[in-house]
């Protein structure tokens, strides 16, 4: 059984996209289609940068998901539609939107305009230079969560990411996230590293944003979808696009659960993971569960290789 993923945030590269746009008019439709929705040239900054504008949020975030949308059009194009071929879809963070798109919840120009108000939200959701990331390599949930509250001293200081049994990332107020690094060794934790972030993301800092989404998706609610998708906050299947929705705003402040969610959809039959348009959450993938397969399709030959084996 087959399960999509789309990746998230930090898969973001120049060049993204510029070999399936050559080869392929139904992927420059995809990119054609979110700059219009964005009135802006997302495509060509996707393909030329500059690194440090693709990288800012705002962009970032339709970047990726336009990216495994042109990936999933060029697959349905060659005759393999992944809500046929597939048992569920899931996505890290803004890739939850990608996976939503993908089977029919939102339209490709409608998922692009929530994530640029998604990112937009997010970014200003705190000032630059308050809030912060860091990435515990070596550490699992229980010791993440004990060096998070050891560290906040009355600040922010949460789990934000659960990606695999070795890789847990905190978020907060600049000062604690500092704390926690330099406490990292007295919890068991192997190495911390801050991570180059403009904002706290998935934390409760980002409480402003959650309000802005609750707004934009009041507006362009999602629709039935044809998959069932697995929540990151909830780690558990949802085929109900009224709980879907609630499920999105929750995601804003909310912890990713990965780890949790990997091991849910293997526990319900999955033992094929394919990701969509990064390659990215693969290694994690095979942390968690290292008996299934994993297939990453990025490019035009990752593409007529999947469609031989699964069409």
């Amino acid at each position: 059984m087959i399960g999509f993923v789309f990746p998230g945030q930090g898969s973001q590269k120049v060049g993204m996209g510029t070999e399936l746009a050559e080869a392929s008019n139904v992927a420059r439709d995809v990119f054609a289609e979110v700059d219009d929705a964005l009135s802006q040239k997302l495509g060509q900054l996707m393909a030329e940068g500059p690194e440090s504008e693709l990288t800012m949020t705002t962009n970032a975030q339709p970047a990726i998901m336009a990216n495994s949308m042109a990936v999933v059009r060029v697959l349905e194009d060659g005759g393999v539609d992944i809500a046929q071929k597939g048992e569920a879809v899931a996505g890290h963070s803004l890739g939850e939107y990608s996976a939503l798109a993908s089977v029919g919840a939102f339209s490709l120009t409608d998922t692009a305009k929530l994530l640029r108000t998604r990112g937009i939200a997010m970014q200003d959701a705190v000032p630059i230079g308050l809030g912060a990331m860091c990435a515990l390599l070596g550490a699992d949930l229980e010791k993440a969560q004990a060096l998070a509250e050891a560290a906040a001293e009355g600040q922010v200081c949460e789990v934000a990411n659960d990606n695999d049994p070795g890789q847990v990332v905190l978020s907060g107020h600049m000062e604690a996230i500092n704390r926690a690094v330099e406490m990292a060794k007295e919890f068991g934790v192997k190495k911390a590293v801050k991570l180059p972030v403009s904002a706290p993301f998935h934390c409760t800092l980002m409480q402003p944003a959650a309000q802005r989404m609750q707004f934009a998706l009041n507006d362009t609610p999602p629709n039935a979808f044809r998959l069932p998708v697995y929540a990151n906050v909830t780690a558990r299947a949802v085929t109900d696009a009224a709980t879907e929705k609630d499920l999105l705003i929750q995601q804003i402040t909310g912890r990713v659960r990965w780890r949790e969610s990997v091991l849910e959809m293997h526990q319900a039959g999955i033992d094929h993971f394919v990701e969509l348009g990064g390659k990215v959450l693969g290694p994690m993938i095979r942390k968690i569960v290292p008996e299934v397969t994993v297939t990453s399709v990025v490019g035009m030959e990752d593409i007529e290789t999947l469609a031989k084996d699964i069409g």
